[in-house]
């Protein structure tokens, strides 16, 4: 790309209609008018459609913000969380600036999904798509309970659907169809049953129910059951990120690694789960006769900079930018972490999440990636085959 990062944050949330509008007319009456329907939306105007809308479905990786409106302990909004962000001010995100999807939305040149919660997500930003995303959530409803108030996936998914009803009442049931059916779809989910649930604690209640393997395939079992739902919902293109490499995050360097190397159970979890979740999608798309679901490698993206990461500009993947104790792994990131004074540096943000810079190299694999990383397809690719129809 062309342009400076910062230059790019500016553009993506910069909206410059008004000031487009002003040029081009000069006519004072047609400028006001302009101005008038580009600040207040009336149900019926909300017609002219974007290229793509894109929704997003997950936990904490993928949150924009959602849990900021709710009595939750999992949030993201004190400093230094946004210090990156062209704000500078946390906005939910667990991040220091941009995370996956806005970034997705950026390589895309589409506007940036808001949080569903989010009062600004009426009349024109509907047809953006929405982020539904919560914080701390896992493919199973027990995982994750010690949050408290987070949205689990099915109701995340049942807020999709009140989403649809919502925008029908605007461009009506087919519009809205029609809208769905053409969407980019992000889910992310997995790594939370595992670290906040199955190993959260020694002898945790899924750990006594079921041993690592069968847990796998529960978990896989019940993510069918999402997707499949996510589907008949009308979602036709749906990127499905695997785990990354759980054992190797700060946090858990800080609570297993007495020297540091990756935790080999949580490993033995990630080598478990992600190739049967490859396998699982393929059978569902074989049963629904088309490639709906995409499987995105987000072991191998991570791992690449993980076991290298002077490769990729960073001086480690061990230590977290903000945190305190061993590797910055412990606890929350807080106004009284330590902090790094440069966030390119560091290939983990906090002690879960990896850095803005960390997941630009993400994004690049999920656009294009070969096969290793995205399967059967990249999003470049998906974006050349979609355009055509």
């Amino acid at each position: 790309m062309k342009t400076t990062t910062q230059q790019t944050k500016n553009h993506i949330f910069t909206n410059n209609s008004l000031h487009s509008c002003f040029v081009a007319m000069t006519n004072v009456l047609v400028f006001v008018f302009c101005a008038i329907i580009s600040l207040v939306v009336a149900p019926d105007s909300v017609s002219a459609q974007p290229t793509r809308a894109f929704f997003v479905f997950g936990d904490s990786l993928v949150d924009s913000g959602n849990n900021d409106f709710l009595a939750t302990t999992a949030r993201a909004d004190a400093p230094p969380y946004g210090i990156d962000f062209p704000s500078h001010r946390p906005t939910g995100r667990f991040s220091n600036g941009l995370n996956i999807p806005d970034l997705i939305s950026l390589e895309l040149g589409l506007e940036p999904t808001l949080p569903y919660l989010s009062p600004l997500l009426v009349g024109e930003k509907l047809l953006v798509g929405a982020n539904f995303a919560s914080a701390g959530i896992g493919i199973l409803n027990d995982t994750g309970i010690q949050f408290l108030n987070i949205i689990h996936i099915y109701k995340q998914l049942k807020l999709f659907h009140e989403y649809q009803l919502r925008l029908s009442a605007h461009i009506g049931a087919e519009g809205t169809r029609n809208l769905v059916n053409r969407a980019l779809v992000l889910i992310t989910l997995g790594g939370n049953d595992f670290v906040n649930n199955y190993y959260l604690v020694p002898y945790s209640a899924r750990s006594r129910q079921f041993s690592l393997p069968d847990y796998v395939r529960y978990l896989i079992s019940e993510y069918r059951k999402v997707l499949r739902r996510l589907y008949d919902l009308g979602t036709r293109r749906v990127l499905v990120t695997g785990t990354g490499p759980m054992g190797c995050v700060p946090a858990e360097l800080a609570m297993r690694s007495r020297t540091g190397d990756c935790d080999v159970e949580l490993q033995r979890a990630a080598a478990l789960f992600n190739p049967q979740l490859v396998q699982m999608l393929n059978g569902l798309n074989q049963e629904l006769g088309s490639e709906v679901f995409i499987a995105a490698n987000a072991y191998r993206m991570h791992m690449d900079f993980v076991s290298n990461p002077r490769a990729y500009g960073f001086v480690t993947s061990k230590i977290a930018c903000c945190g305190q104790g061993p590797y910055n792994g412990i606890g929350l990131c807080t106004p009284a972490s330590n902090l790094c004074p440069n966030r390119d540096l560091y290939a983990f943000w906090d002690p879960f999440h990896p850095s803005e810079r960390a997941s630009r190299i993400i994004v690049q694999q999920i656009l294009r990636g070969t096969t290793e990383y995205m399967h059967p397809m990249n999003l470049t690719t998906i974006m050349e085959l979609d355009s055509r129809t």
